[in-house]
């Protein structure tokens, strides 16, 4: 994936979670969402140095995820209208939807519980003598779950193909990282456990994929799991009902100056590899892509009553 076809994919993140905000905002979607509006630059970076037959485990905040891994628009948007032309036929929603064909295990509405799912996956790479990896996304709040030491523990003795990334946006719902935290970066932690660790930053596109291109090309030569932490920044509230009490307007204006697709766009233009006018049309393009998902997401039935109990086990 080239930089302009990286830029277009961040537009597309950006514009479908300002879509998605406004539907939970108007009452046309209930419950809660949560959007990674601000970190689209560790999505596509990461997912840019993937190949199309790697793994990726997701989070609660996986709408950026799913689309960088390849998702369509239109099934993703249907999903969470809960419609049965979504990935998970409309019974998901935004937390729990997967597609095994795109590789993409599953955003998970548990902190950390994507954690021992790429690690499993990567077990059974290593079993099946693949050359897979497993992206695992993962918040700086995950890092401080036990699940997350015992997983990066094993995945380190076995040496498993998996790749722990950790998206550092400095806040847990609303605690700041620096206040539960001894150590000023989270990679550090990764010397503990005998594998590389390396802090980047999150909302420069190069750095991201850069980084994770390196880990999984150790990852796919045997040489185990890397942890890497992409510092970044949601320019949104946790979920649709925060209202950011917890931090400055000054730092959110801050971080907006540091606009992940705003500094790859400026970067491309001086370049010489994307002109203002190319740049407008990205966007009026994608925008009307989203557009496009919305209809088709209004269109598409609802998963018939007798399907109810499909897929269910105990």
């Amino acid at each position: 994936m080239d930089l302009l076809e990286c830029y277009r994919l961040m537009w597309r993140i950006r514009l479908f979670e300002e879509k998605v905000d406004q539907f939970f905002g108007d009452g046309t979607l209930r419950g809660t969402s949560h959007l990674c509006v601000g970190q689209e630059a560790t999505a596509v970076g990461a997912c840019a140095a993937l190949r199309p037959t790697d793994y990726v485990t997701s989070t609660h905040r996986g709408h950026g995820h799913f689309l960088a891994k390849g998702g369509d628009p239109r099934r993703l948007m249907a999903e969470l209208f809960g419609k049965a032309t979504g990935y998970s036929r409309g019974r998901g929603g935004s937390q729990h939807m997967a597609c095994y064909a795109l590789g993409f295990l599953g955003s998970n509405g548990i902190t950390g519980g994507g954690i021992p799912i790429a690690t499993g996956a990567a077990l059974a790479i290593q079993r099946r003598r693949q050359s897979h990896v497993v992206l695992c996304f993962f918040g700086d709040g995950a890092a401080n779950q036990g699940v997350f030491h015992e997983a990066l523990n094993l995945a380190a003795v076995w040496k498993l193909p998996v790749i722990y990334l950790c998206e550092n946006n400095l806040y847990a719902m609303s605690t700041p990282v620096r206040a539960t935290f001894a150590i000023p970066r989270i990679a550090a932690r990764a010397a503990a456990y005998g594998m590389p660790g390396h802090t980047v930053d999150g909302n420069d596109l190069q750095a991201v994929r850069d980084a994770v291109a390196e880990a999984a090309s150790r990852a796919r030569d045997g040489g185990g799991p890397t942890l890497l932490e992409c510092q970044t920044y949601r320019l949104v509230g946790h979920s649709k009902s925060d209202r950011r009490v917890y931090r400055t307007r000054e730092e959110e204006e801050e971080w907006r100056a540091r606009d992940p697709i705003l500094r790859l766009g400026n970067a491309l233009l001086a370049a010489g590899e994307l002109t203002e006018a190319q740049a407008a049309q990205i966007r009026e393009e994608e925008a009307r892509e989203i557009e496009e998902a919305v209809a088709f997401a209004r269109q598409s039935p609802v998963l018939p009553a007798e399907a109810a109990l499909e897929g269910v086990y105990a």
